[in-house]
């Protein structure tokens, strides 16, 4: 396969372990709902998806000869704790920027959770005032100049690893783990779930998904479930991310249309701000399962799943896996939700 030819440096303990939802299953009444769960994958400060992008980016990291990870997000991103986490694995400098993507009003929102943990391992995390957008960003070129000005020698990582052209292959790989745990366990998943935002992770089981279905002529539904609130902005980066793994992995075709899904509904007005159903499968997921979500990106996601089972848009015949990518620590930096 070509993604074997990929070099990849390991930072996972193996393929993330997979979860049969069984009483939320039964409370939904439909589809048979599995989770396959990014969150427990590494011991890299809580993992998450982003950590499965990185074991392709880290080689390209060494080989470049560069002593500082240089990366953007959120006050509570995700991806930002786990490239410091990386960071500290390789014994790399960091800078990170924080940029104030969310307007959330918690006096403790720049000071708990993800950024708090990055503080920990050691990054240089500085506080920005921009708000949210998934393209490249200026203050993200400013700060790569500084580690340059600096006398450092930087290696840069955008916002979700996704504008790396290396960015898709993590979930690529991600389509085949899936794939031969299915042999493991004798089930199929005809259904994928994923929450998309700066989208790689959702582009790169697209690609991933495609490659297999041209070796085995059997059909997936991928579905992105948007939570970034800038759907179209979305949808263009998935398309365009998913045809460049699809043409790094040598697909050797055009992905269809009906191959990119990104489906509206959920995420609310703004990115970052928990709405009704966000906060309702929150609830769900931990009262019935134990199994916790975020209010920015899984909170979002799986309220799509819940109400497309639901309504029957994910017959009841079908056997759905929900791709949990982590994102729990953010939740201290939501506390007044539960007060």
């Amino acid at each position: 396969m070509i993604l074997d030819q990929f070099p990849r440096h390991p930072l996972t303990f193996g393929p993330s372990p997979l979860q049969h939802l069984k009483r939320l299953t039964q409370h939904l009444g439909g589809a048979q709902v599995w989770a396959k769960r990014e969150d427990v994958s590494s011991g890299l400060a809580f993992g998450g998806n982003k950590t499965r992008k990185l074991e392709y980016i880290v080689p390209d990291v060494l080989a470049s000869g560069a002593d500082t990870l240089v990366s953007i997000g959120g006050y509570q991103s995700n991806h930002t704790r786990q490239v410091a986490a990386v960071a500290a694995h390789l014994g790399l400098k960091v800078r990170l920027v924080q940029e104030k993507w969310v307007p959330w009003d918690e006096p403790v929102n720049d000071k708990v959770g993800n950024i708090l943990l990055s503080r920990m391992m050691g990054a240089d995390s500085r506080l920005d005032d921009a708000g949210f957008d998934i393209g490249i960003r200026d203050s993200w070129k400013q700060a790569l100049q500084e580690v340059e000005d600096a006398g450092g020698t930087p290696y840069a990582i955008p916002a979700g690893a996704s504008e790396h052209r290396l960015g898709g292959l993590g979930f690529a790989n991600w389509a085949f783990e899936v794939a031969e745990q299915e042999k493991q366990l004798g089930v199929f998943f005809d259904t994928i779930v994923v929450c998309t935002v700066t989208g790689s992770t959702h582009a790169g089981m697209i690609a991933g998904f495609a490659a297999l279905e041209d070796l085995t002529g059997v059909k997936r539904r991928v579905i992105g479930i948007d939570a970034s609130a800038t759907l179209r902005k979305t949808r263009d980066q998935v398309a365009r991310i998913a045809r460049n793994t699809a043409e790094l992995i040598e697909l050797g075709r055009d992905l269809r249309d009906d191959e990119i899904q990104v489906l509206e509904g959920w995420a609310g007005d703004l990115y970052g701000i928990p709405v009704e159903s966000t906060m309702d499968a929150m609830a769900l997921g931990a009262q019935l399962e134990a199994m916790i979500t975020d209010p920015v990106y899984e909170g979002k996601s799986l309220a799509g799943l819940i109400d497309l089972v639901k309504t029957g848009d994910i017959p009841k015949d079908s056997t759905v896996l929900y791709a949990h990518l982590g994102g729990q620590p953010a939740i201290n930096a939501y506390h007044s939700l539960w007060s």
